[in-house]
């Protein structure tokens, strides 16, 4: 098994079929775009592929250390952080292969009008272990 990353955008990657803003969406099509994603992740834990996944609230900061003694450093939130990520689930599964079937599943989610969106999905493995450094 091997886990991967499937990251929403909300901008950023190409434009989706269904390229219609959620902002702009009717609250029963938020619903059922909710709805749809709830049921995914409620079948893949019974095929034992669900890990975890999380919708994201527009606010956020950038934090850093600072040195020894001296409290974080924060800046933001950047519109682009907001604007670019709305969400990930993170799946087990077998093979490369699954994790993309999985993918166009989750892109299939329904949007504004009830259509599906086919929205573009990142999908990303987990980094098992360490690069290996050549000379």
């Amino acid at each position: 098994m091997a886990k991967y990353l499937l990251l929403k955008h909300y901008r950023g990657a190409p434009a989706s079929v269904n390229d219609v803003p959620m902002e702009q969406w009717t609250p029963e099509e938020i619903s059922a775009h909710m709805q749809y994603m709830n049921d995914f992740a409620a079948g893949l834990e019974k095929t034992g592929e669900f890990v975890d996944g999380q919708a994201l609230a527009p606010e956020g900061a950038w934090v850093r250390y600072d040195g020894e003694g001296r409290p974080p450093v924060t800046d933001g939130p950047f519109a682009e952080t907001k604007d670019l990520i709305a969400g990930w689930m993170v799946i087990d599964v077998d093979s490369y292969e699954r994790a993309v079937e999985l993918a166009g599943e989750l892109s299939a989610a329904p949007g504004a009008g009830g259509e599906p969106i086919h929205e573009w999905l990142e999908v990303r493995p987990f980094l098992t272990a360490p690069p290996t450094i050549t000379e």
